[in-house]
């Protein structure tokens, strides 16, 4: 009798063990000016955070989004704005684009608290925070920096009991 040959395992086998690369999340909606913009902006924000399950504050993440459109909305031109979120493995981030061409909008009026108050906002709590030109005028925006699934009790945690003195 002869011997047989080991089998090879399936490629799809292989790449099943192997962590599958994480999924690029974006949605952009378009937002009017009026007096309701940044509880919409918020609540586009804290839908695709629960919807796509980012291990990111959702507070934190709505907060920063309704500033940001105050900014534009205060600061901006243009009757609409456009929301775009966006999520890849590593961060989560949030633009506000508006019409704006001349000048530097994105600087606020000194006169105008609430609206410096929402970039100054940005620049403590976010990873990263700032703006930019584009085509059609510009865009402010920040990142978050997603945090580990089981500290935000998001998807598995840690196995095992705890018995209260540190040893599971």
């Amino acid at each position: 009798m002869m011997a047989q040959a080991p089998t090879a395992r399936p490629a799809f086998a292989r790449r099943a063990a192997e962590p599958e690369p994480a999924e690029l999340r974006h949605r952009r909606v378009r937002l009017s000016t009026g007096s309701a913009a940044a509880a919409h902006a918020s609540g586009y924000v804290r839908t695709a955070i629960a919807e796509w399950c980012v291990p990111v504050d959702l507070n934190v993440a709505g907060i920063l989004a309704s500033d940001l459109i105050i900014n534009a909305v205060t600061n901006g031109a243009g009757e609409t704005l456009m929301l775009a979120i966006r999520c890849s493995a590593t961060q989560f981030r949030v633009e506000i684009h508006d019409a704006s061409v001349r000048g530097d909008s994105w600087e606020t009026a000194a006169s105008d608290t609430d609206a410096e108050r929402g970039l100054l906002l940005a620049a403590a709590l976010a990873a990263e925070s700032g703006h930019y030109r584009t085509p059609a005028g510009r865009a402010v925006f920040y990142t978050l920096t997603l945090a580990s699934r089981a500290a935000t009790g998001i998807g598995p945690g840690p196995q095992g009991t705890a018995r209260g003195d540190g040893e599971p």
